[in-house]
C-alpha cells in the first residue's frame, strides 16, 4: 500500500479535498491509478506495490520517484 499525503507548502496544513493519482512506471503493469480525494488529513490511500512512478494532484505532476509506505508532497 502506498499513501500520499498532501501538505500545503505554505501554511503546513492537510490538503484535504484535492484529486490524486499515482503513475506506475513499470514495462509490464504501468498504468494510472483511479483518482482519489484526500481526506481531511490530507492522505488519499492506494492499494499498489511499492514501485517507481509519479504523483499527480489535480491533474499536474507534483512528484517523481520511488513511491513506498508513506510519500509526503508539499503543495
Amino acid at each position: 500500500m502506498v499513501t500520499v499525503k498532501l501538505v500545503w507548502q505554505d501554511t503546513g496544513k492537510p490538503a484535504k479535498d484535492q484529486k490524486v493519482a499515482i503513475g506506475v512506471d513499470s514495462l509490464f503493469s504501468g498504468g494510472v491509478t483511479k483518482s482519489q480525494y484526500t481526506n481531511s488529513e490530507g492522505e488519499a490511500h492506494f492499494d499498489i506495490d511499492p514501485c517507481k512512478g509519479q504523483v499527480f494532484v489535480n491533474g499536474l505532476t507534483k512528484h517523481a520517484g520511488h513511491l513506498s509506505g508513506r510519500v509526503v508532497v508539499y503543495i
